[in-house]
């Protein structure tokens, strides 16, 4: 079982002209980020759109990834569903697909009690041999998995990692202290914050576009203790990481990259491409920090 562990991209899933998902910029697009340094991918992720693809779809998506990324850094799929059955049977066929993990936000419409978040964990760990990263993010799942409720998930044999995905960076401290090593944190929407109180981890949005640099911060941190170098990092690229926050990280990350010269398609929608001002926006961004998409040679599946 492979130890997760640094910057993962949660990554966008990249469509053609014609909508549909886009397998050669998808290949490349892995090359590209693990060229770049990133530490681990995370497809099907919110930022990939998976609530907008079909179940053919997200099995392609996970294939291709995992196919590409050749075990050169380890693959999480997203698996969440609101029916506990449908997210064993796609973290079953992640498994099958050779994915070193999964990752599983609660379900999301139907509002479970905390006996019933344990249930679900348990019935999924149960089902599968794969470490599950559970992934806490109120603002999306109705729930809240508050330290206490994370402890409990603990307990269960292979739910190992949380991507914690709020704004209170107290919540990696508390983790920590309840669970000890039985649960590796990893941040959500607060990466450099996170690492200072003790996270192993980031899963980031901003990665799909500036992997090297998110991976960096991870380092200067937690492998070099060089927290004033990686604050100034940190603090140069928040432009860029606050710009694919909130409600644009989809289309904001994918306007980044085809300003960036790779075309990545629009989102799905309901989502749109960015309006024409926050276009405007993403297109100086690029001219600022000097991004350029860089072909990676893509390895042979």
């Amino acid at each position: 079982m492979k130890m997760f562990r640094g910057t993962y991209t949660v990554m966008i899933t990249p469509f053609t002209p014609a909508g549909d998902v886009d397998v050669a910029a998808l290949r490349a697009f892995v090359d590209w980020q693990i060229a770049e340094g990133i530490h681990g991918l995370i497809p099907l992720g919110s930022t990939g759109e998976f609530l907008s693809l079909d179940d053919d779809e997200k099995a392609l998506v996970a294939e291709v990834v995992i196919t590409q990324a050749a075990g050169r850094v380890p693959v999480l799929i997203g698996t969440g569903a609101e029916d506990t059955r449908e997210v064993v049977r796609l973290s079953r066929r992640a498994e099958k697909l050779g994915a070193d993990g999964v990752m599983i936000i609660p379900p999301f419409y139907s509002t479970p009690t905390d006996d019933e978040l344990v249930h679900h964990y348990k019935t999924v760990a149960d089902a599968i041999s794969l470490p599950i990263m559970v992934y806490n993010n109120p603002a999306t799942a109705n729930v809240d998995l508050k330290p206490p409720l994370v402890a409990r998930i603990a307990g269960i044999d292979n739910c190992l990692y949380i991507k914690e995905s709020t704004l209170e960076v107290t919540r990696v401290r508390d983790i920590i202290r309840l669970c000890g090593d039985r649960m590796t944190v990893f941040g959500g929407i607060l990466g450099f914050e996170s690492f200072v109180e003790g996270a192993q981890g980031w899963v980031a949005v901003a990665s799909n576009v500036v992997p090297a640099q998110m991976a960096r911060i991870f380092s200067l941190v937690a492998d070099e203790g060089k927290i004033k170098e990686a604050r100034e990092l940190y603090l140069k690229y928040l432009p860029v990481i606050e710009f694919v926050g909130g409600q644009a990280y989809v289309a904001g990350s994918k306007a980044l990259l085809g300003h960036m010269g790779f075309a990545v398609g629009n989102p799905r929608p309901p989502r749109l491409p960015l309006p024409a001002a926050q276009d405007a926006a993403a297109r100086a961004l690029v001219k600022t920090f000097d991004l350029a998409w860089r072909d990676a040679p893509i390895a042979a599946a």
